[in-house]
C-alpha cells in the first residue's frame, strides 16, 4: 500500500514543500526528444515532471496509485493536458506505447518484493516502443545510507510551520525501514516506509529476464559512469533487447 504521506490529502498538499523541482528532475526533463513525445511517468507524485513535459508540448500520461497525489498534480498549471490514471506501476496496462518511460524519486525501490519487479518490468516491456528507453533510478546499496537517513527540518508553510522528521529504524537483507514524522500545530502524523536497496548486477539480471537491456548505467545526474565505490546514483538507461 501506499505510504500515508502519498496517500493522506494534508500531507500530499504539503509535499511539493520539501520534495520541489531538482537536478535529477532536470536530468528527467532533459531526457525528452523534440516534442510531441509519448512520455509515460510511472510514479508521478505531485506531477512536477508530467507539467514540465506538458509545458514543452509532450504526450504525457501520469500514473500514481495514491489519489491524494494525483489530485495535486491534476492542479499543475498543465494538469489539464496530461492524462492522469491511478494505479500500481506493476498493474499498469494500456493499448498505447511510448517513447520514454521514467520512474523518478527512487520510487522503484518501493517495490520490495521480486514478484512486483517482474510485473513492472513486463509493464515496460510491453509498453515501449522498438527504439524508446526506460529510465530509472535506485540508490546504491554500498553507500552507507543508514548514517545519513536521518534529518528534521522546518517547512515554512502559509500561516504554519510543520516539522518533518526521518528516522530510520532497521535494515535487514537489503530492506530498510524508517519513519517519517509531521508535526502541524494541531496534530501529527507518521509514515512507515519500507525500501529495498538492491546491487546493480540484482536489477540488470531482472531487466534481461524481462527482455530488457541497459544501454548505460550512470552514477549521477551529471551523467558520469557508475562507480559502486562511489556513487550514490544507480541510473538506468533501458532499452529493448
Amino acid at each position: 500500500m501506499p505510504d500515508n504521506h502519498y496517500e493522506n490529502p494534508k500531507l500530499a498538499a504539503i509535499y511539493d514543500s520539501d520534495s520541489g523541482w531538482s537536478v535529477d528532475r532536470d536530468f528527467y526533463l532533459a531526457l525528452a526528444g523534440e516534442p510531441p513525445q509519448k512520455i509515460l511517468d510511472l510514479g508521478c507524485g505531485t506531477g512536477l515532471l508530467c507539467d514540465a513535459y506538458a509545458a514543452l508540448g509532450h504526450d504525457v500520461t501520469g500514473v500514481d496509485p495514491a489519489a491524494a497525489m494525483l489530485e495535486v498534480a491534476r492542479s499543475k498549471p498543465h494538469g489539464d493536458k496530461i492524462q492522469w490514471i491511478q494505479s500500481f506501476a506493476q498493474t499498469f496496462n494500456s493499448d498505447g506505447s511510448f517513447d520514454l518511460i521514467i520512474m523518478t524519486g527512487h520510487a522503484f525501490q518501493v517495490l520490495v518484493e521480486d514478484a512486483h519487479i517482474h510485473d513492472l518490468f513486463s509493464v515496460i516491456r510491453k509498453h515501449l516502443k522498438s527504439d524508446g528507453r526506460f529510465v530509472f533510478e535506485s540508490r546504491n546499496p554500498f553507500i552507507d545510507w543508514t548514517s545519513q537517513w536521518n534529518y528534521s527540518m522546518n517547512l515554512q508553510l502559509p500561516g504554519q510551520t510543520v516539522r518533518e522528521s526521518r528516522k530510520f529504524l532497521s535494515l535487514t537483507n537489503g530492506r530498510m525501514q524508517f519513519e517519517l514524522k509531521y508535526e502541524f500545530p494541531d496534530e501529527t502524523l507518521l509514515s512507515p516506509s519500507e525500501l529495498r536497496f538492491s546491487n546493480a548486477s540484482e536489477i540488470e539480471n531482472q531487466l534481461n529476464s524481462a527482455g530488457l537491456k541497459v544501454h548505460s548505467l550512470l552514477g549521477d545526474w551529471d551523467g558520469a559512469a557508475f562507480n559502486e565505490s562511489i556513487s550514490e546514483e544507480m541510473i538506468f538507461v533501458v532499452k529493448l533487447e
